[in-house]
C-alpha cells in the first residue's frame, strides 16, 4: 500500500514514527515527512516557520509544494494528513476535488473548536476519516461526522510516569521551544531565571540545530547541561520552565511540575487574540477544565513573561497537587493512538 503523507511539523513526525511501527512493512510513504521514514520530497528544515508573518514570507513556496502533493495523490492508495491545518486543509480540498474517491485520513485535527469553528463542517464533508486525539473534540462536530477518538499519541511515546516527587527541587529543566524565533525570545529571560536559582540547570535542545546555530540562538550555555532526549530529561527533572507546545503536555503526562511561558511576535499575537476563543493556551489546562473547574499549571504570555513572574509562580507551586492532577489527566486520555490509527489506515 502506498500512502501520501503530509507531516510538516517536528512533533507530527515524532507521532508518525510511532505510527509506522504499528503499520505493515509493505506500506510505503511518499510526500512530506522526516527523512528517517523514507524519501520525502522536501527537507523539513526548509519548512520551519513561526507564526503568521513567517507564513506570508514563504507563501509562494508552500503553494508550489501544495500543488506537487496534489499531483502525487493520483498514484497513492490513501492520503494521511497530520496536524498543520494551514497547509493540510487546503490540500485536502484540492485532492478531494480532483480525486473524489481518494480516501483522506486526518490525524491530529485542526483545533477548530478553539478558533475558526466554520472549518468544522468543511472538515466533516471533506475528510473521510477524522482521527481525534482529544476526547472532547467530537462534541463540536455534527452527529454524522466521520470522527472518532483514537487516544493520544504522547501515551505511545512516554513509557514512564512519576509516582512520586523529590522533596527538594535540585534539577530544573529549561525547554525554550523548537523554533528559532521562540527560543531567541525566551532565552534572555531563562538565563536570568537560572542565575537566581541555586540548582542544577538543564536545557533541552533539538538535535537538528548545528553547533553554530546553538551558539547564535541560545547564547552562552556554560551554566547549563545540554540534553537532547526531552522525555528522559523531563522524567529526571524536579521542575521545568517550558515554552508553549507539545512539551507542556509531555510534562503534564510524565508528572513533572512546570510553568508555561510563550512570547509570540506582536502581530501574530494580535491576530490570534482576534480569532482564538479560549482563555488559556496550554493544552493540558484546556483539557483539564473539561472535567474540573481549573487548570493544571500556571501559564504566562507576552509581556507577562518576566523573571519576577516566573520566580513567584515557581516559589508558590503546589507540586504534590500537580502530580495528582497529572494522574487524572492520563486517565482522561485513556491510551495511546498509534495502534488505533494503524487499524484505520489498513482497513479495506
Amino acid at each position: 500500500m502506498k500512502i501520501l503523507v503530509s507531516a510538516l511539523e517536528h512533533s507530527a513526525n515524532i507521532h508518525l514514527k510511532s505510527l509506522k511501527k504499528e503499520l505493515s512493512s509493505d506500506i510505503e510513504f511518499i510526500g512530506i515527512f522526516d527523512g528517517e521514514l523514507g524519501s520525502p520530497i522536501v527537507d523539513l528544515r526548509s519548512l520551519a516557520i513561526m507564526g503568521f508573518v513567517d507564513v506570508l514570507k514563504k507563501i509562494r513556496f508552500f503553494f508550489k509544494l501544495n500543488a506537487q502533493m496534489v499531483d502525487l495523490a493520483e498514484e497513492v492508495d490513501k492520503v494521511l494528513l497530520i496536524d498543520s491545518s494551514g497547509f493540510n486543509l487546503p490540500l485536502a480540498k484540492k485532492i478531494k476535488k480532483r480525486f473524489p474517491d481518494k480516501e483522506i485520513i486526518y490525524y491530529i485535527l485542526p483545533q477548530a473548536w478553539a478558533w475558526k469553528k466554520k472549518r468544522i463542517p468543511v472538515l466533516a464533508r471533506t475528510i473521510d476519516t477524522l482521527a481525534s486525539i482529544l476526547p472532547f473534540e467530537k462534541d463540536y462536530y455534527p452527529p454524522n461526522a466521520p470522527i472518532s477518538y483514537v487516544g493520544h499519541p504522547l501515551l505511545d511515546q512516554i513509557e514512564v510516569f512519576k509516582e512520586s516527587l523529590n522533596e527538594e527541587i535540585k534539577n530544573i529543566l529549561f525547554m525554550p521551544g523548537s523554533r528559532k524565533g521562540e527560543i531567541s525570545k525566551l532565552m534572555p529571560i531563562f538565563h536570568e531565571v537560572r542565575a537566581q536559582l541555586d540548582v542544577k540547570a538543564v536545557i533541552a535542545i533539538p538535535e537538528y540545530f548545528s553547533e553554530k546555530e546553538v551558539q547564535n540562538i541560545y547564547g552562552d550555555l556554560s551554566q547549563f547541561e545540554i540534553v537532547y532526549d526531552s522525555h528522559k530529561a523531563l522524567y529526571e527533572a524536579d521542575f521545568a520552565f517550558i515554552c508553549s507546545g507539545t512539551a507542556t503536555l509531555e510534562a503534564s503526562l510524565i508528572g513533572t511540575p512546570f510553568i508555561l511561558s510563550y512570547i509570540a511576535k506582536s502581530l501574530d499575537y494580535f491576530i490570534a487574540t482576534k480569532f482564538v476563543k479560549i482563555n488559556e493556551v496550554g493544552l493540558s489546562n484546556i483539557m483539564f477544565r473539561k472535567f474540573n473547574d481549573r487548570g493544571i499549571h500556571p501559564e504566562f504570555l507576552q509581556d507577562a513573561v518576566t523573571v519576577e513572574n516566573l520566580l513567584d509562580a515557581y516559589k508558590q507551586y503546589d507540586v504534590e497537587n500537580f502530580l495528582d492532577d497529572s494522574k487524572k489527566l492520563r486517565e482522561y486520555l485513556v491510551s495511546g493512538s498509534s495502534k488505533n490509527v494503524a487499524k484505520l489506515i489498513e482497513e479495506a
